[in-house]
This record gives C-alpha cells, sequence and structure tokens, in this order.
C-alpha cells in the first residue's frame, strides 16, 4: 500500500496503526474474523465485499460471516442459477446464517401494476409468488419483497387500492401454507409508484388480513419519503416484519448521512426485534478501504447497548 493511501486510509477510520491493527489484524487489507457478531442481525448483499472476497458469492458469504454477519440478502435470487440457489442454501446451513429478503418477480417495480386490476398482471403476479416458494425452500427463507407498481392514473385511487389488496390477498393464500411473508416495501424511487408511505402500507396489510402480508419498512425511502421515523416506526409496529437500512442522501452505509442510526438501532432494539435489518445501500468509498470503513460504520452504530 502507497504510503499516502494509508495515511488516507487511517485518516477515514480515525484510528491508529496499533488500533486498526487490532480490529481489523495485522493487514488493513486482511481483515482479521471478528471476535463477536453484533447486536441486530444485520444482512450485507451480493457484491458488498467483492474486493475483499472476489466476485463468487459463495466466498463473499463466508467473508460475510468471518467478519460477524449472520444473516444476507439476495434481490435477484430467483434469476440465479437453481445450482447456485442450491449453493447458497447449503452454505448458509452450514455457516448458521439466515436468508432475508429476495424480490418475486413480477415483471419490474413499474411494470404490470397491480393497481389496475388487470388479470394478466394479476397473473403474473401468482405465478411470480409459486416461483418464489420454490426458491426459498432452496435457501430456507422466510421473507419475499413484492412491490405492487406504478399508480393507475386512470382510475380512482379507492378503486387502485382495492385491486391491489385483492391481489394481495390472492398472493398471501400461496404463501402462507408455508409460512412465507411478503414483505410490503413503500419506496422513493419516483413519485409514479403507487406504495409511498408507512400508513398507506399499514393500511393494506390491516385490509389483506394475512400473516403472510407485512410491511418492509426501509429507512432510507421512508426518510425521503416522509421523515419523522422513530415515531411513524412505533404507529406502524404491529404490521412491521423486516427493515432495511441506508442512510440519506446518498443511500450509503450509517454514519455517511443524515439519520441518527445508533438511536434508530437502540429503538428497534428496545422494541424486542429479533429479524434482519437488510444492508440494502452502496459503499460509500471505493475497494477493500471502502469494505472496512462499512464494517467500521456498522460496529460504531451497533454499539447501542
Amino acid at each position: 500500500m502507497k504510503r499516502s493511501e494509508f495515511i488516507k486510509s487511517s485518516t477515514l477510520f480515525g484510528l491508529s496503526l496499533a488500533g486498526a491493527s487490532a480490529a481489523f489484524g495485522s493487514n488493513l487489507n486482511k481483515p482479521a474474523k471478528a471476535e463477536k457478531t453484533f447486536n441486530l442481525n444485520y444482512a450485507p448483499h451480493a457484491g458488498m465485499f467483492a474486493a475483499h472476497a472476489g466476485e463468487n458469492f459463495i466466498d463473499q458469504i463466508m467473508f460475510m460471516h468471518d467478519q460477524g454477519f449472520r444473516s444476507i440478502e439476495d434481490n435477484g435470487l430467483v434469476k440465479r442459477p437453481l445450482a447456485l440457489q442450491e449453493e447458497i442454501g447449503k452454505t448458509l446451513a452450514k455457516l448458521g446464517m439466515t436468508m432475508g429478503v429476495f424480490v418475486v418477480d413480477k415483471g419490474g417495480n413499474g411494470a404490470n401494476t397491480l393497481a389496475a386490476g388487470k388479470q394478466e398482471y394479476i397473473d403474473i403476479f401468482l405465478n411470480g409468488c409459486r416461483q418464489a416458494v420454490e426458491a426459498a425452500k432452496r435457501v430456507n427463507a422466510k421473507w419475499i419483497t413484492v412491490v405492487p407498481g406504478d399508480f393507475e392514473r386512470t382510475l380512482p385511487i379507492g378503486i387502485q387500492t382495492g385491486n391491489v389488496i385483492e391481489a394481495l390477498r390472492r398472493g398471501a393464500e400461496i404463501f402462507e401454507p408455508h409460512g412465507l411473508i411478503m414483505v410490503l416495501e413503500p419506496l422513493s424511487d419516483t413519485p409514479n409508484l403507487f406504495l409511498r408511505n408507512a400508513d398507506q402500507t399499514h393500511m393494506i396489510c390491516k385490509s389483506v388480513k394475512s400473516p403472510s402480508c407485512k410491511i418492509l419498512y426501509d429507512i432510507y425511502h421512508m426518510q425521503k419519503n416522509e421523515g419523522n421515523l422513530i415515531t411513524t416506526m412505533e404507529k406502524c409496529w404491529d404490521e412491521i416484519a423486516y427493515i432495511q437500512i441506508g442512510d440519506n442522501p446518498g443511500r450509503k452505509e450509517p454514519t455517511t448521512g443524515e439519520i441518527n442510526y445508533r438511536n434508530l438501532f437502540k429503538y428497534i432494539d428496545s422494541k424486542g426485534y429479533k429479524g434482519i435489518l437488510g444492508m440494502e445501500h452502496g459503499n460509500s468509498l471505493p475497494g477493500k478501504s471502502g469494505e472496512l470503513a462499512l464494517i467500521k460504520a456498522y460496529r460504531e452504530v451497533d454499539n447501542f447497548k
């Protein structure tokens, strides 16, 4: 490592050379195995530690385990080869790790919107649910992300909402016998998306009336759309089954933006939450130094006890 890079890395971490060596091993580019897991169950995704572990996803999972993570999530799981899905499942079982969310294939976030009530769109969604059941078996997953799609501007909002509820009830019928939970994710990506707020999602879950239809509360998206995070989570807590992370602005790891993640994690822990917190964000810095900075950031905000 060049001296200038070393100085820059040391400054970023806020550690002396001795402190960094204790935290990550004698070689800053090769962190030692973590001495303990985290207080909460954070789940990295594919590619997050590719600089250290390489491009092979199985190797990445083992690296995640070495650093104290005990879950992963993989939005694109259903599109991976079946043999790789099975290998992922076996690796997680061997390491005592858990698979977090993956996404129901329904033709994209915006396309084939359930708000339209069109049978062809509903059929695509239900086929995606059946496909998700089989994928979940291979990796022993429990939660599957569902995004209804865009607004259907030709219909009143009440009719759109009714169409979404009816489609989700049919999806829940597929998931319930297998003990699986579709988690509805309100998003901030575009104002065209039908599902935008936590209270709206809470109402839909109450209307579907199924243990297989709950909320995925993505802190990044909800900070952008409505803020007031802890108060909103408290009001919707009875329907929240899964949480995702990302700081704002930038959608990078905690400590890079405006969100007080230490306080949020303290609140989430106080609720007795034992589920997964998916790390659905990018790395603020490239390469190995960025990956080490990410691990350090999680150690900092996880220190809320």
